[in-house]
């Protein structure tokens, strides 16, 4: 199987060559002359259909930025940091930003389904691969079943669903958005991109709204919105500096799924030209939609108004006698959680297989259905996502916060992975080996020491804030016995995959030699 892959592979990166060679003079993100892809050939990245078009891009970047950690999230953290968040989604964002950032560049240097595993692949070989891979596929899988679990406690705010039993809702609801995922990914892009605007719409008709009251002074709650509800409340910082970095692990979490618009790469017809401008576009969104967002909701009403049970959004919707705020938030929150489902399925099919082509994650997930879909991936994460269906019935909340938290360390651990590919190509390119395109990350090396150096202050973060948090990171060394021991069941089938490619290689340019000979 995996010199099928390695041959469509060359295939692939040969047609690529050559729309270069025809195409650089007006191609963003390359001068003339230039070979962004060293030669590195992915098994991972052949049969593809080229699908996901320029709005079907922009607006799963959008999608990725923003989700459930806003709408929903952002009332507990305004109940502990007050104003202050709106600081910690400022500086979060910035480093979300630069992580795909120098994601978008090696994009630009080689579109590749497989994304970052596919990169740590080239700059560290089958191991980082493989521990990339894994990690983010704990992302994903402990994400799944938070987002199947809340659509149903979601869907049980409507009376008409109350009686309806939890697991039947959860398992209808993976099993639509997986019937989406299985059709072809074009299907795939219009789901996220109308759920993208759903998330967006509601955004700016709530912005829209504060606005208006903050303009005409109409009472909210009782109080008259103003910076004064700021200042007379505690300043920006009401409850402390260590509150606003204990909420920043929370924050974190909200931005997951940033790096989603790298791995669609893949799948579109001109990364070169699409990708710059989508990327670009998160950094104001992040400003307008999170900052922007905290700082309105801080204007409209106390900081000490909302509260972690509640939608920050519904709370001040609910005071200004908006008639169904409650019911049509929790609209937009169940899409939001449907939405990281939807690209949970996407994005680890893709990058399982990426994996199971190289011999470093199970032969099926690398089976690819005849609309060129990697169903095997995708349905491996939805296993987990049904398990996690009826852990919800039987671990206490304290257990089930712990599961998020792992989602966590694998985000984590996925942006650290990113710099490090990133830190790793620019040293290639310094050494001459490589070429950087002109859509670059600003300020390396520096810039992703800094990067690495925040990651690792959320991990002591996570420990400082103690709970579920410390229990996480205490559990780090039995993440790192697993994946060692899983990659000593694996090295030898990585080993025979890597060899067999090798003959492969090499006998394809002995028949090229020859051929070359009786000319």
């Amino acid at each position: 199987m995996s010199e099928q892959f390695l041959r469509q592979a060359e295939r692939d990166q040969e047609q690529e060559r050559e729309h270069k060679r025809q195409s650089q003079a007006q191609a963003p993100g390359h001068g003339p002359g230039q070979n962004p892809s060293g030669g590195h050939v992915d098994a991972g990245d052949a049969g593809y259909q080229k699908s996901l078009t320029s709005r079907h891009i922009n607006m799963i970047a959008i999608g990725g930025a923003i989700g459930t950690g806003l709408f929903l999230g952002a009332g507990g953290r305004l109940a502990d940091a007050g104003p202050s968040l709106a600081v910690a989604y400022a500086v979060c964002g910035i480093f979300a930003f630069l992580v795909v950032r120098a994601l978008g560049e090696l994009v630009l240097h080689r579109p590749s389904s497989g994304a970052f595993v596919s990169y740590a692949r080239e700059f560290l070989g089958e191991k980082g691969a493989y521990v990339a891979g894994w990690m983010y596929f704990l992302n994903w899988a402990t994400t799944g079943i938070a987002d199947i679990t809340a659509v149903a406690t979601y869907t049980h705010y409507w009376g008409m669903f109350s009686n309806v039993p939890q697991w039947v809702i959860a398992l209808i609801a993976l099993a639509v958005v997986l019937t989406v995922n299985l059709i072809s990914v074009k299907i795939f892009g219009e789901l996220e991109f109308w759920f993208a605007i759903i998330k967006v719409g509601a955004l700016v008709l709530f912005m829209l709204i504060g606005i208006f009251l903050l303009v005409t002074q109409q009472p909210v709650g009782g109080h008259s919105p103003g910076p004064a509800l700021i200042t007379d409340h505690g300043g920006i910082f009401p409850t402390g500096t260590l509150a606003m970095l204990l909420v920043v692990q929370g924050v974190v979490f909200a931005y997951a799924s940033v790096e989603l618009v790298g791995v669609t790469a893949g799948e579109t017809a001109e990364p070169r030209k699409v990708m710059p401008r989508a990327i670009n576009s998160i950094m104001w969104r992040v400003a307008l939609f999170y900052v922007g967002s905290v700082v309105l909701l801080t204007m409209l009403m106390p900081w000490s108004s909302y509260s972690a049970d509640e939608s920050p959004f519904v709370t001040v919707l609910s005071n200004v006698g908006v008639p169904a705020a409650g019911g049509v938030m929790n609209l937009v929150v169940m899409t939001a959680a449907l939405s990281s489902l939807n690209s949970g399925l996407y994005s680890t099919g893709r990058i399982l297989r990426s994996m199971a082509v190289s011999g470093s994650a199970p032969r099926f997930t690398g089976v690819m259905s005849r609309s060129q879909v990697p169903y095997g991936g995708i349905l491996l994460t939805s296993g987990i996502c049904v398990l996690g269906v009826g852990l919800n019935y039987v671990v206490p909340s304290e257990a089930f916060e712990i599961v998020l938290n792992f989602a966590a360390i694998g985000i984590l651990s996925t942006w650290a992975m990113i710099m490090v590919c990133h830190l790793l190509f620019w040293r290639k390119t310094r050494a001459g080996q490589l070429v950087r395109p002109d859509y670059r990350l600003p300020g390396s090396p520096w810039t992703e020491f800094v990067t690495l150096g925040f990651l690792a202050t959320v991990l002591v973060l996570m420990w400082a804030d103690g709970g579920a948090g410390r229990t996480t990171i205490a559990s780090l060394p039995v993440i790192v016995a697993a994946l060692v021991g899983g990659w000593f069941l694996v090295r030898r089938r990585v080993g025979a995959v890597r060899d067999a490619a090798a003959r492969e290689n090499a006998d394809s340019m002995a028949s090229r030699s020859a051929g070359a000979g009786e000319e």
